[in-house]
């Protein structure tokens, strides 16, 4: 016992997770330590994380000494590729087996893959309670199996909690519909998880809409705590002006999770953009980033659609340790935003780009949220869709910026983007947290171990 506030902090894809959300969990704990917190991170095990998206050892460095991580053995065992594990039935009638597997997953919470993870985790977050008494649980989502532990801690215990959706539960950001209506399992789980949450964090304003108007009893809790870009990512100072005559070098950092035909579509646009501008003709598109997961990790439609378009100059190598990260964009002269979904979806990927001071152009549907990001970026080319010729249009408008840009545009670009750094956008939103936290701990009358007074 240290008489400080402690934090348990369920977030899985904690580093060294190679997961898009790794940053913002990492930043969180660091601002709750920060404030005097104990914080203790439940994470998977890295091998767990080895058969999902892989692991960044450099994404480590940057997590306070202070917080302790404990990692459970939890895995999903349809990710698994070691055939010599595998039961005759699943050897036999793999199609089957996924299918009986999804709805083993769910029986205790409905959630597939996640689901069977509740027992475990309550047990271990029941654990870490018992040494060290819980002041406030942090569920980030996902996975949402999360959801289950926060609400057990609660009943049990009365430690008070909180849910850091990103994305939301209800709301599909990709399709822009309802995932689930209120009555269905999820629906009324979900309902009843909110109802109790001190707060409620999403990554933009159309998804707090969305958890406003379907439970407004708690629209006041509900909050948008934007990512943001990690300077340490960002190059030291503004790209130059490239040397005439020089090719141009576009470039895409980020997890490949969009459909390959809409990588096909900005291939056939790049390819295109080549053909009928000068500027263009000895240009190269580098990829990089995670592809896939488990046996389909750079090994689908996305890597044979690259595969195919070398002669046209594209090329992709893998991922990038965070540490290499700066010196990759201090190397590229335009990039290139694929994104998935629209108005619900933001990518923490858009700040990281603003924050080179590159020229931009956007891969995605018109009506998205990083184009509210982008709408005053300096370099950036607008979103107009990402049929052939348009992204063909877009791409030779980039050329355009990369060579005309001069060193006061690009340092304008850069102190645009300079509003979204993650720390700055991140501490309003912890320190109100915490100091909620605290003054729900004085008004229940807490013990001081995790437990609320008898009557209170």
């Amino acid at each position: 016992m240290t008489g400080r506030p402690h934090l348990i902090f369920l977030a899985i894809g904690f580093p060294p997770a190679a997961k898009s959300s790794t940053y913002r969990l990492r930043e969180i704990a660091n601002q709750f330590c920060g404030l005097g917190w104990d914080v203790t991170v439940v994470n998977i095990a890295k091998d767990s994380w080895k058969r999902d998206y892989g692991l960044d050892h450099s994404l480590s460095s940057g997590v306070d000494r202070r917080i302790k991580v404990v990692e459970l053995p939890l895995v999903r065992k349809d990710l698994e590729t070691d055939i010599r594990t595998y039961s005759k039935k699943r050897a036999l009638d793999p199609w089957g087996w996924q299918r009986d597997n999804l709805v083993r997953t769910q029986k205790d919470f409905p959630e597939p893959h996640y689901g069977s993870w509740k027992r475990p985790l309550i047990k271990a977050v029941e654990a870490i309670h018992s040494e060290h008494p819980a002041d406030l649980l942090l569920a980030s989502c996902v996975p949402y199996v999360l959801l289950s532990v926060a609400r057990h801690m609660f009943e049990r215990h009365g430690v008070p909690y909180s849910v850091d959706f990103r994305d939301g539960w209800s709301i599909d950001v990709v399709e822009g519909v309802e995932a689930f209506d209120r009555h269905s399992r999820q629906g009324r789980l979900e309902q009843t998880i909110l109802a109790d949450a001190l707060a409620l964090w999403v990554v933009n304003e159309p998804i707090a809409m969305h958890y406003r108007r379907r439970y407004p009893e708690i629209a006041d809790r509900v909050h948008v705590v934007r990512n943001g870009f990690d300077p340490e990512s960002q190059p030291p100072s503004p790209r130059q002006q490239p040397p005439q005559g020089a090719p141009l070098t576009f470039g895409y950092l980020g997890s490949v999770n969009f459909r390959s035909d809409v990588l096909r579509e900005v291939l056939q646009g790049w390819r295109l953009a080549r053909e009928s501008d000068p500027l263009l003709a000895d240009a190269r598109f580098e990829l990089r980033g995670h592809v896939g997961a488990g046996a389909n990790r750079e090994a689908n439609g996305i890597t044979e659609a690259l595969g195919a378009a070398a002669a046209d100059g594209v090329s992709f190598g893998g991922a990038v340790s965070k540490g290499d990260v700066p010196a990759l964009y201090d190397r590229w002269d335009v990039l290139i935003l694929m994104l998935i979904g629209g108005r619900y979806v933001t990518s923490g990927k858009v700040y990281e780009y603003m924050a080179t001071g590159l020229p931009i152009v956007s891969a995605h549907a018109a009506e998205h949220d990083a184009s509210t990001v982008l709408q005053r970026y300096p370099l950036w080319t607008g979103a107009e869709g990402v049929e052939v010729e348009t992204m063909a249009r877009l791409i030779r408008s980039a050329a355009q910026l990369a060579r005309q840009a001069s060193a006061a545009d690009r340092q304008a670009a850069r102190a645009c983007a300079a509003q979204f750094d993650r720390a700055a956008m991140m501490a309003p939103a912890v320190q109100d947290l915490a100091a909620l936290a605290l003054s729900r701990k004085r008004a229940t009358g807490s013990t001081g171990d995790g437990h609320r007074k008898a009557g209170a």
